[in-house]
């Protein structure tokens, strides 16, 4: 916008920009929006979350397909049905027993319906794993606030318990401690209840796993303590616990949200391993560690029975690492290379 001025006699008048005009409009945006759009800008990340938030939804929806789909993964259709099993067990129809009946074959010996027991197993596996990741996660910003606040002898003794974990053998530990617990709360004579053992991967997962996020919460914590504003704040008369909660856990959710992310595919695939090895879930409860352990045995005679639980979980943990990768880069831009 310009505005007229008044011209000498016998010259043309000029006209002067208006400096209201030139100042340009600019919209602040919070740290929240500034991430989500560096995010939606990163193809991998958001495939990678369609993928995951798939994954979570079969879950959750677990009952309501199984009342759709007409089947459950408990009943041995195989055994019930004559024609469906050859005499040695395996499935008579090719692929795995696929047909338009059950989309993705049968289990060989127990005939129950693959595809139940792949929607089911992801339910069993995303509950463990979640529970200890949040109780993990819990503990370690816990534990690793107070070490790197408090200094002195509690960082001392907090550093050498996180060292003694990080350097025990978790595996050993849970195939060692499984029968110790199934001897102290279950009898002999009866089997030990689904919920004793999800109890005790969790426990296990969760008794290894805060140390690594609790070391790297008390380097961040020893390096914040000393900036000007935990300064000014310590000055002002403030709490620790206010100092804590106002100043150090802020600075602090990147951290938290990218471990907690890197965390949940590896207690996956830890659970997975571990009823692989007979020590997780057992028998009737479905789990793709153990679905993978019984393809092992017949991949020879139905190599299609190990492929779909193999394949679920590489897709779903190659899926949730890229994810957590896509959420560093989106809250920190620094990490990207």
């Amino acid at each position: 916008m310009t505005t007229p001025v008044p011209a000498a006699p016998g010259t043309a008048a000029e006209p002067v920009a208006d400096p209201k005009a030139s100042v340009p409009v600019t919209t602040g945006r919070s740290p929240g929006r500034l991430m989500w759009l560096r995010f939606r800008r990163d193809r991998t990340g958001v495939a990678s979350a369609v993928v995951v938030a798939f994954f979570l939804l079969v879950a959750i929806c677990a009952p309501l397909i199984s009342w759709v789909y007409g089947k459950d993964p408990y009943t041995q259709y195989g055994q019930e049905r004559p024609g469906l099993l050859n005499e040695f067990g395996y499935p008579i129809l090719p692929n795995g027993g696929i047909s338009p009946e059950f989309w993705f074959g049968l289990e060989p010996g127990l005939g129950r319906d693959v595809f139940m027991l792949l929607v089911y197993g992801i339910r069993t596996s995303l509950l463990i794993a979640g529970a200890a990741t949040v109780l993990t996660t819990l503990i370690g910003v816990v534990v690793g606030i107070t070490a790197g606040y408090a200094g002195g002898r509690t960082d001392y003794l907090v550093g050498r318990v996180i060292d003694i974990l990080l350097s025990f053998p978790s595996t050993l530990f849970f195939i060692a401690f499984m029968p110790v617990v199934e001897s102290v709360f279950v009898s002999a004579q009866e089997e030990t209840p689904t919920w004793l053992r999800a109890a005790s991967l969790i426990t296990v997962l969760t008794m290894f796993g805060w140390a690594t996020i609790a070391r790297l919460l008390r380097g961040q914590v020893l390096s914040l303590r000393e900036r000007e504003f935990v300064e000014a704040a310590r000055v002002s008369g403030a709490s620790p616990a206010r100092i804590v909660f106002k100043e150090l856990l802020p600075n602090l959710w990147t951290p938290i949200i990218i471990q907690a992310t890197l965390l949940l595919p590896l207690f996956v695939t830890t659970e997975a391993g571990l009823s692989f090895l007979g020590v997780g879930i057992v028998e009737p409860t479905p789990d793709w560690g153990r679905m993978i352990q019984r393809g092992a045995e017949v991949y020879r005679d139905d190599i299609t029975f190990l492929i779909f639980p193999g394949v679920a979980m590489v897709i779903f943990v190659l899926a949730f690492n890229l994810l957590g990768d896509s959420v560093r880069d989106a809250l920190d831009p620094k990490t990207r290379r």
